[in-house]
């Protein structure tokens, strides 16, 4: 696999930036320096003095803050994550004076004191949301704004050196930059190789036959720890030597759990488990995942972060099997429990063999969905006793089936190349590395945040804002007369048209579409 040395990359995510891992983030403010009440998960509580005129005022002084012309404040709560307040100004101002204020912030990120990424990401991630849709100026010509603020972040990013990720709060503005991203054609930093191997996978996800599974390598973007790490701490609770330490990384991690569960009891292992596991800013990759057009997820992590990216993005996600599934609602199935339900949590050696005797049910959702889907893998190390279990017992009942031979029941997206792991799962797995073996752990990572982005890309639904109105400058002729005849279609039915059960899928349909109507 050749090497490419890219440059910045611009990243789309559909979430709440509050919620987003991030190193740089803007705020969108006024000369008042009123904010939003959505903001303030991001800012620090003595810094909000109380309600303003249009949102929660800040407590800095306008007049002796804002440099003369200047629309860039930072703001630096301490905690490795820079808040920059933007003046976006009203209604009255224009997409031009908007776009200007973005590359001010930009610039001023670019000029700033260089700090080490947050959870050793390889290159700084700085946050913009589509400024002024909100309700200020750009609220009605989204279209507009998204078509020439990507181009500009672009442009940015080829010179700045670090990464940029554009988070969009509706479906329909998601759509729209997914669509002026393919229009613009941009050259990817990945490799031919790659390119081809997102375009498979896209072609999967539109068909429906898709499943994610998520393993520890997605989490550790966010700054939980992987086994390593975990037992590295485990190890400091329960005193251990370093000669201690030396023996215990000579045994499986599970074993190593077991004897330092022993070490310091059951209570505080379970308590250190909640602190290292607990809910934090999820990460990039997170976002991108959640928002697939996939329904059925398996994760072996504990940490509720892929269930915050759904929320953040509104999706009704079902947990199980602690939660009761819904009717076409997407689930994610913990394989190892939950954090939040610390009986459930399968870590040490004893764990591990009780799963074996007591939950075969869980492994026997995770057996149909190898059956039946063409399953990812994201994060996962593929080293995981259960998982190779359940694989093995899936490949021998597909062994019987010669129609289903040399089927794969899936893809892993590996960090770096390792030719003897790839032909250890030859028989089962399509295996996708992101960068060549040696490659430094963060620069992989980051490769693999691209790839998903380039495949949230090819994915996306190109039609998910025909009804917004604010995108129809976007649209072509065709496109317009088809939104007006759909846009009629809530109005013209009435009665028992919305009676109907047929009437909730058309319902579906139209916000699919983009379209603002109620949800069934």
């Amino acid at each position: 696999m050749e090497h490419i040395d890219c440059p910045g990359h611009v990243f789309v995510v559909h979430g709440d930036l509050t919620r987003l891992a991030c190193d740089d983030v803007l705020v969108p403010t006024d000369r008042r320096l009123e904010v939003a009440p959505s903001w303030l998960p991001l800012l620090p509580a003595d810094l909000v003095a109380g309600d303003g005129e249009s949102g929660r005022r800040l407590a800095l002084e306008p007049t002796s803050r804002w440099r003369e012309g200047a629309r860039v404040l930072p703001v630096d709560p301490g905690e490795g994550r820079r808040l920059w307040l933007v003046d976006t100004g009203d209604e009255q101002r224009d997409i031009d004076w908007l776009l200007a204020g973005v590359d001010e912030f930009v610039a001023a990120v670019t000029a700033a004191e260089g700090r080490a990424p947050v959870n050793a990401r390889e290159r700084r991630l700085v946050g913009v949301p589509a400024v002024g849709t909100g309700g200020g100026s750009a609220a009605g010509d989204r279209g507009r704004l998204i078509k020439e603020l990507l181009p500009r972040l672009c442009t940015a990013t080829d010179r700045c050196g670090f990464d940029v990720v554009l988070v969009l709060d509706r479906e329909s503005d998601c759509a729209a930059a997914q669509r002026v991203r393919r229009a613009l054609d941009l050259p990817w930093p990945v490799s031919d190789q790659l390119y081809d191997a997102a375009q498979r996978l896209a072609a999967r996800v539109r068909t429906g036959e898709w499943a994610i599974f998520l393993g520890a390598g997605v989490s550790a973007a966010a700054g939980v720890p992987v086994w390593s790490e975990l037992l590295d701490g485990l190890s400091g609770r329960a005193g251990c030597s370093d000669e201690e330490r030396a023996l215990l990384e000579e045994l499986a991690p599970q074993d190593a759990a077991s004897v330092l569960a022993r070490r310091i009891g059951d209570d505080e292992l379970a308590a250190y488990v909640a602190r290292r596991f607990a809910e934090r800013p999820h990460a990039l990759a997170h976002a991108l995942l959640a928002d697939l057009p996939v329904r059925e997820f398996v994760t072996t992590n504990y940490d509720p972060l892929f269930e915050s990216a759904a929320r953040a993005i509104r999706r009704d996600l079902r947990v199980l099997p602690f939660d009761t599934p819904g009717r076409d609602a997407p689930w994610l199935l913990k394989l190892h429990g939950d954090v939040g339900r610390p009986d459930s949590v399968v870590l040490t050696r004893e764990e591990y063999l009780h799963f074996q005797e007591d939950l075969g049910a869980l492994a026997g959702v995770v057996h149909a969905l190898l059956l039946t889907r063409h399953v990812l893998f994201v994060g996962v190390s593929l080293l995981d006793d259960n998982v190779i279990r359940i694989a093995h017992e899936v490949r021998r009942v597909l062994r019987h089936r010669a129609s289903d031979r040399e089927r794969h029941i899936g893809t892993a997206l590996a960090l770096t190349d390792h030719p003897i792991r790839a032909q250890l799962w030859a028989e089962d797995l399509d295996y996708v590395p992101m960068a060549p073996r040696g490659t430094r752990t963060a620069s992989a990572a980051r490769r693999l945040e691209i790839f998903l982005d380039l495949l949230a890309m090819l994915a996306a639904p190109p039609t998910g804002y025909l009804l917004d109105a604010a995108y129809d400058g976007m649209l072509s002729a065709g496109e317009r007369d088809l939104a007006r005849a759909l846009r009629r279609l809530p109005g013209d039915a009435h009665g028992d048209a919305r009676e109907s059960p047929a009437w909730c899928e058309v319902e579906q349909l139209l916000r699919r579409l983009g379209a603002d109507v109620a949800a069934p």
